[in-house]
Formats: C-alpha cells, structure tokens, sequence
C-alpha cells in the first residue's frame, strides 16, 4: 500500500494512538477502478487514488493483475488499521468484464441489480455496470436485510462507490456498453464463520460493508450498528425479540428456554442503544436475559454497562440490601468485593435476600420502561452464574408468550 490520507487519521484510546483503516468496500472499490483501468489501457495499473465518502483519499496499490481482451482483475488488501477486525488483511479482489447489452439489468419483481446508481432511465452514454458476488462473498438467505434474499452481501454504499469508480473509467475511455463486476474474497467463506454473517441469515462467506469507507478503530458506532442490522433482519419475522448482553445470557437462554440463542439479539453494553433501536424500528417488544454483573448498573440507571462508562456495581448492590434490611457491617463488606457473585453471597446468608431481589428487580424494571417511554415492550429475566435466576420483570410471562406465539423454535 502506498502513502495515503490516513496517516494523520488516528483516535487515542487510553494511552494508545490507534490508527485508522479502510473497509471493504474501499477495496472493492479501488479494484474495480484498477481493474476496468487495466481492461481498456492495457496496461498494468501502479496505484489507485480512491476518495472515500468520508472525504478521505486513498492511494492503493493493486495486486495480482491480470487481463485480457474481454476482461482484467486484481485484487487490493485490506488493512483495517488498529481495529480488532477478522478480515484485516484479507485480499479483495474485482474482475471486471465486458458484456456488452447481455449485462443484468432487473432482478425479480423489478428491482435493480446492478449498480444501484443506474436504472433503465439512465443516459444511454453512460456505462452499464451489473454488480455480482464470487467466491468467498456471502449471500443474502434472510428478509431483513439491506440487499433482498439471494443477492450477494455487497451493501449500498460499497455498491455505489464500485459503479461510480468504474463508470468514471468507461466514460474517461469512451465506452458505454455493459460491464459485469464480479467482487470474490478467496478467504471470505472461512472468516465468515468468526463474524456476525451466520446469525444474519448471510451464508457463505463475508459481506462487502462500509458507509464511510473508513474503519475507525473499536468504534463503538460499528457495534450499535451490527445491533441494529441484527435487530432489523429479525424485525422480518419477529415482533418480540430477546437480547442478551454476551454469552453468559445466550448460554443461560439456550439452557432454561423453550428458543435457543439464535432468536436472540445480542446488545454487549449497548442496553440503552438497543432500546432506542428497537423504538425506531417500530417493534412490538424485547426481552434482556442478562447476568446480574451487567443488569444490576440497570437497576441504577446505567444503560451503557461497560466499565468504563460506569461502575457501580457494588453501590447500587449494597444500597438495595440496606433497603432490605441488612445490617451496616454487611453493606460495607459488600461494597468491598470484587465481584457480584461475592456480594450475592453475602446477602445470600441473610433473611434480606429476596427482598433485595425484589427491590433490585423492580428498579431494573423501572429504568427499562423509562428509557422506552410507553412506546415498546420491555422486561428482563435477571441471573447469576452462582444462584441462577435471580428475578424477573412482572410483564415476563406475557413477553414468553408472545414471544413463543411467533414460534422461534430451535434450529
């Protein structure tokens, strides 16, 4: 990769200067532009300058070339920066292909399958660029979604940045006939299985993501964004959706629930955030299965559970015991442990440990409804490692069943 406008894109995270990246669909993008290039020059191409729809420029290098007469591909890696991402260095590669007035045009029902910027009522001088996924690149099997069921995983925006970048070539060259771009990632069906795409209903391989172009590392916006892509491919067939924060919840759901873990959403830290999310889609209702480390911060009116936005674990444990009725030693040795299980077990001994259920229940309760403000259906089914279930939320039982009358069964 060549010098580029990121190298005075950067975060600091704690004591750390992250550096940022760019997604997939900055490369596909880019070896699309490199490959239609090389088709109609005949030449090899050194360098692409891509401008991200962040503003960011790019200057890429494309590997692998190779073409012919009808046709030329390449390939641009992928550097995702410092952000933890499974498909950091992962090829992904273009071909692009004359095909003269045989190109797709229409999908079923009439919806467009090409480039997404160029319908049947375009200028007959521009080119017509019909974009497929290959090897590696996931398909769509799930309603829900942002491309419809049996189109490849290629997103709005990467589709849209793919034609322009290869139109602006075929108008640079003169050519206006049809153009088949084919976007495949050798790698993509084995990392597939380490991302989100298997619960999306998305088989076969990665998805060609990105609105920025950009890849800013532990952005917590891509999280929030995966919720609401889970949320909103449920949201096709689901009214009441369960959440659970991490593992711990889907273990416990696939053990004491008549669903398993793939009907659920999970929200990470994001308690609040998700019931925004699921406001705005317009769902019936949602159901938290969550471990008591997590949920007992909801019980003071902390919607975003990580630590470092809040920890008052121990506050709001010892505070509700003395509600309770536990003595001052007790609440003081509860607001020396380290972990909730430990609080847990000293209440555990005592005569308020319902009570301080109950109390801890009902606040969670409480902050719930009030961060979905009457306009969604929410309830929590609270738990520890140690104890098991530990409360749940009086509209539980409604929520089970309506949840169950959608028939979310095991797969």
């Amino acid at each position: 990769m060549t010098e580029n406008g990121l190298q005075d894109q950067y975060i600091i995270r704690g004591d750390r200067k992250l550096r940022f990246g760019y997604t997939t669909g900055s490369c596909a993008a880019a070896a699309a532009q490199a490959a239609a290039r090389m088709l109609f020059s005949r030449k090899t191409v050194d360098a692409v300058r891509l401008t991200t729809p962040k503003g960011i420029i790019l200057f890429l290098e494309p590997l692998f070339p190779r073409w012919d007469d009808e046709s030329a591909s390449c390939a641009i890696q992928k550097d995702a920066g410092d952000d933890p991402d499974v498909t950091d260095g992962i090829l992904i590669y273009a071909q692009v292909r004359k095909c003269g007035g045989a190109c797709r045009r229409q999908g079923e029902n009439g919806r467009e399958t090409g480039s997404g910027s160029a319908d049947d009522g375009q200028p007959e001088n521009i080119a017509t660029v019909d974009i497929r996924g290959g090897e590696g690149i996931g398909t769509v099997t799930l309603p829900g979604l942002e491309q419809p069921v049996g189109e490849p995983a290629i997103n709005r925006v990467p589709r849209q940045m793919i034609a322009e970048e290869v139109q602006a070539v075929c108008e640079e060259f003169g050519y206006t006939g049809g153009l088949e771009v084919t976007i495949s990632a050798p790698e993509g069906r084995r990392l597939a299985e380490q991302t989100f795409n298997p619960r999306l209903g998305i088989e076969g391989g990665i998805s060609i993501l990105g609105t920025s172009g950009i890849v800013e590392p532990m952005s917590e916006q891509a999280v929030i964004s995966t919720i609401e892509l889970e949320l909103r491919q449920k949201a096709a067939y689901q009214r009441y959706i369960p959440v659970t924060p991490g593992n711990y919840g889907a273990d416990y759901l696939n053990e004491n629930f008549p669903f398993g873990p793939e009907a659920a959403v999970k929200c990470s830290n994001y308690v609040g955030q998700t019931i925004d999310l699921a406001v705005n889609l317009e769902l019936d209702g949602l159901l938290f299965v969550a471990h008591i480390g997590k949920f007992v911060k909801v019980a003071g009116g902390i919607m975003n559970t990580h630590s470092r936005e809040a920890d008052a674990r121990m506050e709001i444990l010892s505070a509700a015991a003395l509600r309770a009725g536990i003595d001052d030693d007790r609440a003081r040795q509860i607001l020396d442990a380290v972990i909730t299980d430990e609080g847990l077990r000293i209440i555990h001994e005592t005569d308020a440990w319902q009570p301080t259920l109950d109390i801890l229940t009902e606040e969670i309760e409480y902050h719930l409804n009030r961060r979905a403000q009457g306009r969604l259906q929410v309830g929590a089914v609270i738990f520890s490692k140690v104890y098991g279930e530990l409360g749940r939320t009086r509209n539980v039982p409604e929520l089970l069943e309506k949840i169950g009358a959608q028939k979310v069964t095991r797969t």
